[in-house]
């Protein structure tokens, strides 16, 4: 696997665009030169220099600093509302798939149900009743989002249901816990990280467009959706404040599809 994947142009690439976010995240204290918070009228909008390399905003904050700490923002929000994800997807839909009956049938209204209404739909009416902030935006991309990945799982779950391996592990005298847990979740393990690492792309690309829409974070919170909304105003003027959260989306987002889309060559079986 290791091998496969240091010899996989896209699985490197996407390795190492990872990497330096997550380091730009992990580092920011030590990396940023200024406090991103600090407002100072007196310098905004200055061109990059040694004190500020890449400028500052219309509030004289530090560009660079404020970069460095929305990586911690984006992945901050992203890793936790994926967590839950993958939990709750799993869980529901491996017993879904399991079980059958009522149980199965119920869910699966339920998934449609939540699957005819665009996420933003879901978003947006959510964050209108319980407000703004981190944690209510994290519960919001959840309830948006949970039914897609309960179908994925259930998926793969009843493909794997019906091989001889489990015919066999019952005929065993396995219960339905050590089947699922011990038989079939190792199998589908592969996938469902597959699908999870080029999930986590798609909730980054979620939270800054709310935040970019005005439903996320706030303006003065360092995170990159937030930065590209204050920032907007100034398109002509100074759009270097738009293309520098905008790249380190697109570079956040490329990285984790392009690890995802290798790893998914890389698991696959081979075509004869």
């Amino acid at each position: 696997m290791r091998n496969k994947l240091l010899h996989n142009p896209q699985a490197v690439i996407g390795t190492l665009l990872i990497a330096i976010i997550l380091l730009m995240g992990v580092l920011a204290p030590f990396l940023a030169p200024h406090d991103p918070m600090a407002v100072d009228i007196t310098k905004k909008f200055l061109e990059p220099c040694n004190e500020y390399p890449f400028g500052t905003d219309q509030l004289g904050r530090c560009v660079l600093s404020r970069l460095l700490y929305g990586a911690r923002y984006s992945l901050g929000l992203a890793l936790p509302i994926l967590a839950f994800l993958a939990l709750i997807g799993t869980t529901l839909g491996m017993l879904c798939a399991w079980f059958g009956g009522i149980f199965d049938r119920l869910m699966t209204i339920v998934c449609d149900i939540f699957m005819a209404f665009p996420p933003l739909v879901i978003v947006l009416t959510l964050i209108g009743v319980i407000g703004q902030g981190a944690v209510n935006l994290i519960l919001s991309i959840i309830l948006s989002m949970w039914v897609w990945f309960v179908k994925v799982v259930r998926s793969y779950v009843l493909i794997e249901k019906d091989k001889d391996y489990i015919t066999a592990a019952k005929i065993s005298g396995c219960s339905g816990a050590d089947i699922l847990f011990s038989h079939i979740l190792p199998n589908i393990l592969p996938l469902l990280v597959v699908y999870f690492s080029t999930g986590i792309a798609s909730i980054i690309l979620m939270i800054s467009g709310y935040s970019f829409l005005g439903l996320g974070l706030g303006n003065d919170i360092p995170e990159w959706g937030a930065m590209l909304n204050s920032a907007k105003q100034y398109l002509y003027s100074n759009p270097m404040l738009i293309v520098y959260p905008g790249t380190c989306i697109l570079l956040t987002a490329a990285g984790f599809n392009l690890f995802g889309e290798a790893l998914r060559d890389i698991l696959s079986p081979e075509e004869e």
